[in-house]
């Protein structure tokens, strides 16, 4: 009987001995990749393990890991069932410089005893040499899996044409969790977001290098080159989360059946974090051509028509009427000027209000906008307003197309206030005047109070004359600084810029309510962007992230709230975009705006 214990035990250290012999603890990775390329490592044990024990990946940068998975197969050969089971644990990393690099061993603890895997050797090359897709070794390449597109609608274009510019994702494995993490400044442009989805993105499927995709617009900015030469577009940014399968070779006898429910209940699945890149885009712009450029040309760029209304024709001096002036089209309508027209000399003009309409899609900026003046005929007579004449540039037909209004005829009749600006005392009873009337002096001999007291010469008489005088003088200093004041745009701008802001964020807390997210970040968009533009005395044409930046910098404005005010208009040309609760964020938004134009102003004074 002992002897036969003997043996049973014998037998058991020698399959002991031989299991341990046959451990199995390798990685298992590609072994050539791009720079900024994701790929897999996985390291792989037979049998059972704890106290996995991760390497230091200096080379590289993990994107995700490290996630763990088991399996099990079952081989029969003659008749003798044979079970095994296989512990993967994975991590995706991205290749960040060129050169020959060793995976290094990880450790893991197998019946009380810490082993250690294989090392592998992988070549980061500069140029892309691998091939999307399974490479034999285990692992699945996700570089052309999903990625991430900018189309413009054309690469040449003049000063001021509008280009539209196109983001979109190509992808055939499942993706969540979309957001912006990088813009570009598109330094040199105007930009304006037309994006229209409300969040929403909508897909369709395409074919592209031959292999089938779904595709997804990210966003659309129409931009508005501001000078000539070669302008480039830097890459625009966005990180997601890819969910990859885990793919492996599979053992000789593995089970259909284990490999079929595992793919059912997701466990041959990972969620990785993927960032894509667009490329960066040169468009060239030209010149406006300099010959045949006509006088009233203000900058217009586009297709364009020009109206004008009148309220009335005829009319009592003093009496006000408005005259409107109306540019319609395709364009850049938001920053082109209506050339001012000319009004015969007695007439008092006042600023003009100026009322833009637009329309963003696909196609452009197209809309109106309008100059309204008020304007009151101070004399009599018959006059005419001549056409007013504008000019744009159409770079379709590559010229310059000049517009006029009609003319209008005006009548004007005589009232009975004709002129009475004020009173003038040339010294003595007779040659006190009203300016314009026909009284060429006030009644004589004047009485005043219970005695018929004459008014002339008394010391009531001089009082009231000096007050008069007093007034009249007060009048004109302040019509003068008024005058000069309103002159003064960059003045007028400076001190309205945070009036004008407090407006527009008023607007956008209006549509907050409503929740009315197009529209809000809309507003806190312009209310950033304008408050920049007035204060610091920036035409809307030259803001770009860098030139605020640079401005406010010299301005000697903090670095912190310089980077606060960049983050905001960041965050909100993009938060639409971004997953969560989109209540919350235009809540948060919309603080931090108040709060960043405040700093703003303590600091630009």
């Amino acid at each position: 009987m002992r002897k036969i214990g003997f043996i049973v035990l014998f037998l058991m250290t020698a399959f002991a001995m031989r299991a341990q012999d046959d451990v199995n603890f390798r990685v298992i990775c590609k072994q050539q990749v791009t720079v900024g390329e994701q790929f897999q490592v996985s390291y792989e044990l037979n049998g059972d393990g704890k106290n996995f024990e991760a390497p230091n990946f200096v080379n590289f940068e993990i994107i995700g890991g490290p996630y763990y998975s088991t399996s099990s197969s079952i081989q029969t050969i003659n008749g003798s069932v044979t079970k095994t089971s296989t512990l993967t644990y994975s991590y995706y990393l991205r290749a960040i410089k060129e050169g020959e690099f060793t995976i290094p061993a990880a450790t893991i603890t197998k019946n009380k005893k810490k082993i250690k895997s294989s090392t592998a050797t992988i070549k980061v090359v500069k140029s892309k040499t691998a091939v999307a897709g399974n490479d034999g070794n285990g692992t699945t390449a996700v570089e052309n899996d999903a990625f991430l597109e900018a189309t413009p609608n054309k690469r040449i274009a003049y000063i001021g044409e509008q280009i539209t510019l196109t983001y979109k994702i190509y992808y055939n494995i499942p993706i969540s969790d979309l957001s912006i993490s990088k813009a570009p400044s598109y330094s040199g442009f105007w930009t304006k977001d037309v994006t229209d989805n409300n969040g929403v993105l909508q897909q369709s499927s395409t074919i592209k290098n031959g292999q089938e995709y779904h595709v997804a617009t990210i966003q659309e900015i129409v931009l508005i080159p501001q000078k000539a030469g070669i302008l480039t577009i830097d890459p625009l940014d966005i990180t997601c989360i890819a969910r990859i399968r885990n793919e492996r070779q599979q053992p000789r006898g593995y089970d259909p059946f284990e490999n079929f429910f595992g793919d059912i209940m997701g466990s041959t699945f990972t969620n990785i974090k993927k960032d894509m890149k667009s490329q960066p885009i040169d468009i060239e712009v030209k010149s406006l051509p300099s010959k045949d450029k006509p006088n009233s040309f203000t900058g217009a760029v586009g297709q364009f028509t020009f109206t004008s209304k009148i309220d009335k024709t005829e009319m009592k001096s003093n009496d006000a009427f408005t005259i409107s002036y109306t540019v319609s089209g395709k364009g850049n309508i938001e920053l082109l000027d209506i050339p001012r027209p000319v009004f015969p000399p007695d007439f008092e003009v006042y600023d003009p209000k100026i009322t833009t309409n637009t329309k963003n899609n696909t196609y452009g900026i197209s809309g109106t906008k309008t100059a309204e003046y008020v304007v009151v005929p101070r004399v009599s007579g018959d006059f005419t307003l001549n056409p007013n004449e504008f000019s744009y540039f159409d770079p379709v037909k590559g010229k310059y197309v000049t517009l006029s209004s009609d003319q209008y005829n005006l009548t004007v009749e005589r009232s009975a206030n004709e002129g009475n600006t004020g009173i003038i005392y040339a010294g003595g009873q007779e040659a006190i005047k009203v300016v314009g009337s026909d009284i060429s002096h006030i009644m004589s001999n004047p009485k005043f109070g219970k005695n018929q007291t004459l008014l002339f010469a008394s010391p009531l008489y001089f009082i009231i004359l000096i007050t008069m005088i007093a007034i009249f003088v007060i009048a004109i200093l302040l019509y003068r600084r008024i005058n000069k004041f309103n002159q003064n745009q960059v003045l007028v701008r400076n001190k309205k810029a945070t009036k004008t802001a407090k407006k527009r964020l008023k607007d956008a807390y209006n549509y907050l309510k409503i929740k009315d997210q197009n529209h809000f970040y809309e507003e806190l968009s312009q209310a950033l962007w304008g408050y920049i533009s007035d204060k610091l005395n920036i035409s809307r044409s030259q803001l770009s992230m860098d030139s605020v930046r640079e401005m406010m910098t010299g301005k000697n404005v903090s670095e912190d709230i310089v980077n606060q005010f960049i983050e905001l208009l960041n965050n909100c040309e993009f938060a639409r975009f971004a997953p969560g609760d989109s209540d919350k964020k235009m809540e948060d938004l919309y603080q931090k705006g108040i709060e960043v134009i405040t700093k703003a102003e303590k600091n630009l004074g």
